[in-house]
């Protein structure tokens, strides 16, 4: 499908498709090409997509190809292991309250650090070397994130908030101008609260997609798609309908961290979002194959 075609200054083409089978490619990826030209597409970016170096090139390169054609892509991304590993650097211990990390100052200061001044500048420096048009941005910039402090069940996390309000003039902006925006998840506080708070990249990328009135919210995830038996790629579920998840959770299918990632695809889609989709982003060139073939990819909320 469109996903094998190949940057052939790097990589081997595929001698099995022949001119007629690449041409036949094109001609089926081509009404999908004019149903997107023209429409914003969400992408949270993480897990082995973000720390395997070959596949953050392939999922870069999709996203320039996408952006060269007319999609408006935006980007949002975490980096919890590039955290964990700067903290580990500097002897930071890390602190967990029911599950969840405990923020304080200095551990904030080191996770603005990592995600706005390293991680977000690495994503950036790769999409223009692709020959993407990229900018990097903050939930703080122009106020695009405001949220206030989570108390978990009582327990005091520190730095850690919930996004309250999403203002996407500046994302607006640069999609107008063909930019490809990169969003790290830190956030300033509501009015009169100057304190930066690390907010979950998953559910920032859901409220900023409702906000920018996406056509489709995907999320890159470290497994297939929700499967029936997670011993068992092949049981993979394609799509689930939303009046469905509660029964799937109940019964075990839908469970640990694949919980938060539904509800985020909920979100999004109660919110407005058409076509929500959770992908397997160790597959190289999965974004293509998702938004240009009907084989599709992952599990799809409707």
């Amino acid at each position: 499908m469109a996903a094998d075609v190949e940057n052939t200054e790097k990589k081997t083409v595929d001698p099995r498709l022949d001119n007629a089978g690449w041409a036949n490619v094109l001609v089926q990826a081509l009404p999908y090409f004019r149903h997107w030209v023209g429409k914003v597409v969400v992408v949270k970016y993480g897990g082995n997509a973000m720390l395997n170096e070959d596949l953050k090139h392939d999922v870069m390169e999709d996203i320039v190809l996408l952006n060269t054609i007319g999609i408006h892509v935006v980007l949002v991304h975490g980096g919890g292991p590039e955290i964990n590993h700067m903290l580990d650097r500097v002897g930071k211990e890390s602190k967990f309250i029911n599950g969840l990390r405990y923020t304080d100052a200095e551990t904030m200061e080191i996770v603005q650090m990592v995600l706005t001044g390293k991680l977000n500048k690495d994503i950036v420096g790769i999409l223009l070397q692709q020959g993407g048009k990229a900018v990097g941005l903050s939930g703080v910039d122009s106020g695009l994130l405001r949220a206030k402090k989570i108390n978990k069940d009582g327990a005091d996390l520190g730095f850690v908030g919930e996004v309250t309000e999403v203002h996407p003039e500046i994302l607006e902006s640069m999609l107008s101008q063909n930019f490809i925006p990169v969003v790290s998840t830190v956030a300033l506080g509501e009015d009169g609260d100057n304190a930066r708070y690390n907010i979950n990249a998953d559910t920032a990328a859901a409220k900023i997609a409702i906000a920018l009135k996406a056509e489709k919210f995907i999320q890159l995830t470290n497994v297939p798609g929700v499967l029936r038996d997670v011993n068992d790629p092949s049981s993979l579920i394609q799509r689930i309908h939303i009046e469905d998840v509660d029964t799937l959770e109940k019964d075990g299918i839908i469970a640990g961290g694949m919980i938060p990632k539904i509800e985020c695809c909920m979100l999004a889609r109660k919110g407005g979002v058409p076509r929500t989709h959770i992908i397997d982003g160790r597959v190289p060139h999965s974004l293509l194959i998702e938004m240009f073939s009907d084989r599709g990819i992952g599990t799809m909320i409707y």
